[in-house]
């Protein structure tokens, strides 16, 4: 039989299940590639020598040497390949937006479907763990300096793993009782279980680097104290977990959540369990505002917690929608309502059963003008109103900076907005102290947050090794 060519094979698409069954559940949605799917993508790479992927990824995994280890069936050399550069490619393969990056320059795209690099990352990711795969983790060459990262998310992660690696002696802080931060509290199980979090997380533990939770810096010991401690040099990955608000009238009636809030309840709390003893209201009618993944998350897990109706509104058109384009369409798979150019103009209490919460929005209509600063479309205010009722609101506007680090460390240069200010290295106004992600970029993906990581691991080892 005649083997196809590249541009003859089509791009392989992941089985998931079906809408009915899994707007009742919190079990993944999509299968992953079967092994032979897996095996006719890898013949779709075009295995180009100037290899715009690597460029458009923020880690610059070498993407074509990981494809064609697949190619040649070797799965384990595949995952070691992507390890390289990214500890976390089950986790990278489900939550990166692969269509705007390393997927968007694929020369492939200039006249068929991208390679899909995402979901091939993620099929390596998932074999490695279902085989139980033990990468290396030889350190070559220890260090006696002591470096502290703060905050165990993408960032914090990435970063105290290349220190690792490097040989460095690194503790890692966390102030929740358990390590991921975004990845575990922000992303429900429906897109990313928390077995492959912690199952990932540990190809760091088993480094060497010591991990230290429910250690809030700032809180516990500030930053003068770490560096009394004996610590060489810091990293604060600590995100921008601070939840952002409308204020607008009504907005302090009960039942009001910030996206924060809803989904660490549920994510990291367990609300979704029957025997869960997690406060929180599932709500008939549930209204998310926003349009972002987290938007689409929360709406999502409204509608597996039980509620009857969800709402996203959305004050753009659907074509500036900034979630991905597959969530989105899952979400409208699943039956969630979308209200698009609309704003909420003040929450109603719900005067027949509890005047304390909240018992529907006032919309406000929009339509669009002139672009603003981020290149989107400013919406701009109509006169023309309409109601709708509800019982939970979830706000998922956005994030801020989380501010005790920067209440709590004198010399510490922060931005208008309230994030750690850096320089092109990564370096804050404090000697030896750095920061990299959502603290200093506001919210990202997870991605750019593991890239900040890793250039900031580079920056520390240079800042050491300055005077040698």
């Amino acid at each position: 039989m005649k083997e196809l060519k590249p541009t003859e094979i089509p791009r392989q698409t992941m089985p998931t299940q079906s809408a009915d069954k899994r707007r009742h559940n919190f079990h993944e949605v999509p299968y992953g590639l079967t092994v032979e799917q897996a095996l006719q993508e890898s013949h779709r790479c075009l295995q180009c020598k100037h290899a715009p992927c690597i460029e458009g990824c923020p880690v610059h995994i070498n993407i074509p040497a990981f494809i064609k280890k697949i190619k040649e069936k070797d799965f384990t050399g595949a995952y070691d390949t992507i390890l390289d550069d990214n500890a976390f490619p089950s986790i990278c393969g489900r939550v990166c937006p692969q269509e705007d990056q390393c997927e968007i320059v694929c020369v492939m795209a200039k006249k068929h479907e991208p390679v899909a690099i995402g979901n091939l990352e993620r099929f390596v990711g998932d074999y490695a763990r279902a085989h139980d795969y033990k990468p290396n983790t030889d350190i070559t060459h220890e260090r006696p300096e002591k470096i502290a990262v703060i905050g165990a998310g993408p960032a914090g992660l990435s970063c105290a793993g290349d220190l690792r690696r490097m040989g460095y002696q690194v503790t890692l802080f966390e102030g929740l009782h358990t390590p991921g931060g975004v990845l575990m509290y922000g992303i429900p199980e429906f897109r990313l279980p928390v077995d492959i979090i912690l199952k990932e997380i540990d190809t760091i533990r088993n480094l060497g680097v010591t991990l230290e939770t429910n250690h809030v810096i700032g809180r516990i010991a500030t930053i003068d104290d770490l560096f009394n401690q004996g610590y060489a040099a810091l990293f604060i990955g600590v995100g921008a977990g601070h939840p952002r608000f409308l204020n607008i009238p009504g907005e302090n009636l009960n039942y009001i959540y910030s996206a924060n809030e809803y989904l660490t309840r549920v994510n990291l709390m367990g609300a979704f369990k029957k025997d869960a003893h997690t406060p929180i209201v599932v709500g008939k009618k549930v209204i998310v505002i926003g349009g972002g993944n987290t938007a689409m998350d929360s709406a999502r897990t409204a509608l597996r917690l039980g509620a009857e109706k969800v709402y996203i509104v959305y004050r753009r058109s659907e074509a500036e929608l900034p979630a991905r384009a597959a969530e989105y369409r899952h979400a409208q798979e699943e039956g969630i309502n979308f209200h698009f150019l609309y704003h909420p103009a003040e929450f109603y209490r719900n005067e027949k059963t509890n005047p304390c919460a909240v018992g529907g929005v006032r919309l406000q209509k929009m339509k669009l003008g002139e672009p603003d600063s981020d290149g989107r479309r400013q919406p701009i205010p109509i006169d023309e109103y309409i109601n709708i009722e509800c019982d939970v609101v979830i706000i998922a506007i956005g994030t801020l900076a989380n501010p005790i680090i920067g209440r709590t460390t004198p010399g510490l240069t922060l931005t208008d907005k309230g994030y750690i200010a850096i320089d092109e290295h990564m370096a804050t106004s404090r000697a030896g102290v750095f920061a990299g992600g959502d603290i200093t970029s506001g919210s990202a993906t997870v991605i750019a947050a593991m890239g900040a990581g890793r250039k900031a691991a580079q920056s520390i080892h240079a800042y050491l090794n300055k005077n040698q």
